[in-house]
């Protein structure tokens, strides 16, 4: 790639000094989420071409595209995987398993998490599972924090032990030539005694959260059936009971 030189810039600026100024202008206004990040991050590039500090021809290889094409396909297997309600059902049944017992959910769901999350985008996977969550820990008659607590947190460490659980993951394994075995050699044990660590600590701070209300509740929670509604439109959230 060229190098740019001070004079390449806009007015004669420092190139190092208005890319830098054009990042915290971006960055700023997605985080007052007022526009569509891809907007923005298309304006930023712009920018960027028209001040000088790229060519077109820079830009295009600064794209990644094994990246962009892994969201896509990720995408795709979210949107048809979502409508079966596999995930609903993994998640109460795991429940039922632990005889919804609740310390034995937050291990059960973070380790469900962790586990989509390797496979999938985690943002996706956190919006999947939150609706079920929510539901088993209404039955349960327990606090839902500790657990859709521990459940982002198992989601990003079980984002880093495959190399297409986060798209940074992929243009890191990308430029240093790794290929998804070895990526997976090199993470998923790391991964794994952090969520182990996550566990024991997340035990210790909320252990008083997990104690239900009531003795009914765990067999309230039981009677939850975990199979996806057969109608067309299928939600992301759990049925109702069958009693």
């Amino acid at each position: 790639m060229q190098h740019i030189t001070h004079s390449s810039a806009i007015f004669g600026l420092n190139p190092m000094w208005l890319s830098g100024i054009i990042l915290i202008l971006v960055y700023i206004v997605l985080i007052s989420e007022k526009i569509n990040r891809a907007i923005i991050a298309l304006i930023g590039a712009f920018i960027m071409i028209y001040a000088g500090l790229l060519n077109q021809h820079q830009a295009i290889e600064a794209i990644d595209f094994n990246t962009i094409f892994l969201l896509i396909g990720m995408m795709m297997m979210v949107s048809i995987t979502a409508k079966t309600g596999v995930f609903q059902y993994v998640a109460i049944k795991s429940a039922k398993i632990v005889r919804a017992n609740p310390i034995g959910i937050m291990l059960m769901i973070a380790s469900i998490t962790a586990v989509f999350s390797a496979l999938l985008d985690n943002v996706t996977t956190v919006l999947l599972i939150t609706p079920v969550l929510l539901l088993i820990t209404e039955q349960l008659q327990v606090k839902a924090f500790p657990y859709l607590f521990t459940t982002i947190i198992a989601s990003n460490i079980g984002g880093t032990a495959t190399m297409i659980g986060d798209p940074p993951n992929i243009i890191i394994g990308s430029a240093t030539h790794l290929n998804f075995s070895d990526f997976l050699y090199h993470m998923a044990p790391i991964a794994i005694v952090i969520m182990l660590c996550l566990c024991t600590l997340f035990w210790l701070i909320f252990s008083k959260s997990y104690k239900p209300t009531s003795k009914h509740a765990p067999a309230s929670c039981a009677l939850t059936n975990e199979k996806p509604s057969p109608t067309p439109h299928c939600s992301n959230n759990a049925q109702p009971f069958s009693h």
